[in-house]
């Protein structure tokens, strides 16, 4: 297994993978531990989440640094992410026991109330994308209800991945209740099927999590998955124009354009098309290209060469089928997986810039005649994570969002982000379940009933 750094292709480090038998004693490991902490209590659990927030905020520049050198995150992004982690580590130590209390429930006995309680090892498998962040959401939850968890990260950034286990054990959480897994995609099956896991959480494509969920439902453990995404943002006649343009420009370059939840598809009413493009084009044009540890930089490589050439792929594929090049779609003559930031217009279904998930800096711009065309272009795809609408009519922008849109998260006048205090997932092929907020952190409990005649 190695790291490689996307803006140079110098390979950083090599790492072992565990082979089968360490495997198998890593889980045993964590079931020792889990054993001992499912006994602690809330305050004991808070003291170390609170402890992993002071970690991370001092390492903040350390960690990021380390994020753009495996993954192409610029660096000032990486600080960001680093942050938002220290935050969901304080929100869930300050809420997790509220969360998890038990709740009297009147019924025909004298006493019956719901209990939650902790059920083992949850396996994570994380993305790439948001290296650290993917993997904060949620072993914050698990850890302060009680479980344990492993995880197997991305294989392009192991040094991310063992950052987060020793970051957790510098905090002071015991040695094994949360371990990093160095393994290849073949030993998942493994892991999954291991009677000492009790499920699996998965953030990443539609396919692996599909995969994934299949082994896990032949043994019965349950799952959650956050999957791919091709958010549609609506943008209607009434819409502060440059508010909605800087936007969709920020949603759609965050993260290099390698975000679930970044604005993928513009869909706008006829009578602001060539006036929002001509502002959306214009603020896409600012990206500063460049490498990840330069603070300047808004727009660093791609995670890898080969993820870089697909977009491209799905770019001139997208042209070839009627899209028209309004910003960028050339590989740049550099070293390094970049790829600029691009807005087709001219998009509709057949291309690939409507029909899939284009995983990087590449806006697609579809014209509509009305608010009810945008509603139907936006919910036309198999994915349901986020969606936003842009209209100064906010009474109007609320019904769209809570009644019109087929999307787990629905914004107005925003873009699309997670929040720890805000439940986040998605529906159809965008996956099922809830991270982050109370529903985030009860979907790997024992939701019990207690009974007392």
């Amino acid at each position: 297994m190695q790291s490689v750094n996307p803006a140079t292709g110098k390979i950083l480090k090599d790492y072992k993978s565990l082979l089968k038998d360490e495997l198998d004693e890593c889980i045993s490991q964590g079931h020792q531990a889990w054993l001992a902490w499912r006994k602690t209590d809330f305050e004991h659990r808070a003291e170390l989440m609170r402890k992993a927030a002071e970690k991370l905020r001092a390492q903040s520049h350390e960690l990021a640094k380390l994020m753009a050198e495996e993954m192409g995150k610029p660096v000032k992004q990486g600080i960001s992410e680093v942050e938002k982690c220290a935050w969901v580590c304080e929100y869930y130590a300050d809420n997790a026991e509220g969360f998890l209390k038990d709740q009297p429930i009147v019924s025909d006995t004298s006493e019956s109330f719901v209990h939650f309680e902790p059920i083992g090892i949850v396996l994570a498998v994380m993305p790439w994308n948001f290296p650290f962040w993917q993997v904060f959401r949620f072993i914050a939850p698990a850890l302060m209800a009680g479980n344990a968890g492993v995880l197997k990260h991305a294989s392009n950034v192991p040094s991310c991945a063992l950052a987060i286990e020793r970051v957790l054990i510098e905090a002071g959480f015991p040695k094994y209740l949360f371990q990093t897994l160095l393994i290849g995609s073949e030993l998942v099956p493994q892991v999954v099927e291991h009677p000492l896991i009790k499920a699996v959480t998965l953030t990443g494509s539609t396919p692996a999590g599909s995969a994934v969920a299949a082994l896990a439902g032949k043994s019965l453990k349950k799952t959650v998955l956050e999957l791919g995404g091709s958010d549609p943002y609506i943008i209607l006649e009434d819409a502060d124009l440059k508010h909605a343009a800087q936007q969709c420009a920020k949603s759609r370059l965050i993260n290099n354009g390698q975000s679930c939840i970044a604005a993928k598809r513009f869909i706008v009413v006829d009578a602001v098309y060539d006036e929002f493009i001509q502002l959306f084009v214009a603020e896409m044009e600012q990206a500063i290209m460049g490498d990840p540890l330069d603070k300047n930089t808004t727009l660093g490589p791609l995670a890898r060469h080969d993820l870089r050439d697909e977009i491209h792929a799905q770019v001139i594929d997208s042209i070839a089928h009627g899209a028209t090049v309004l910003l960028g779609a050339q590989v740049p003559d550099r070293a390094g997986a970049y790829y600029p930031a691009t807005v087709l217009a001219n998009v509709h279904k057949g291309q690939p810039a409507y029909d899939q998930e284009i995983f990087g800096p590449v806006a697609a711009v579809i014209r509509v005649k009305d608010v009810d065309e945008a509603i139907y272009v936006a919910n036309d795809t198999v994915f349901g994570l986020g969606a936003a609408v842009f209209t100064q009519n906010k009474e109007l922008g609320k019904k769209i969002a809570a009644e019109s849109l087929e999307a787990g998260c629905c914004f107005v006048n925003a873009f699309v982000k997670s929040d720890p205090r805000l439940p986040f997932g998605g529906i159809k092929q965008s996956g099922y379940g809830r991270e982050l907020s109370a529903f985030g952190i009860k979907e790997f409990v024992n939701i019990k009933t207690v009974y007392v005649a």
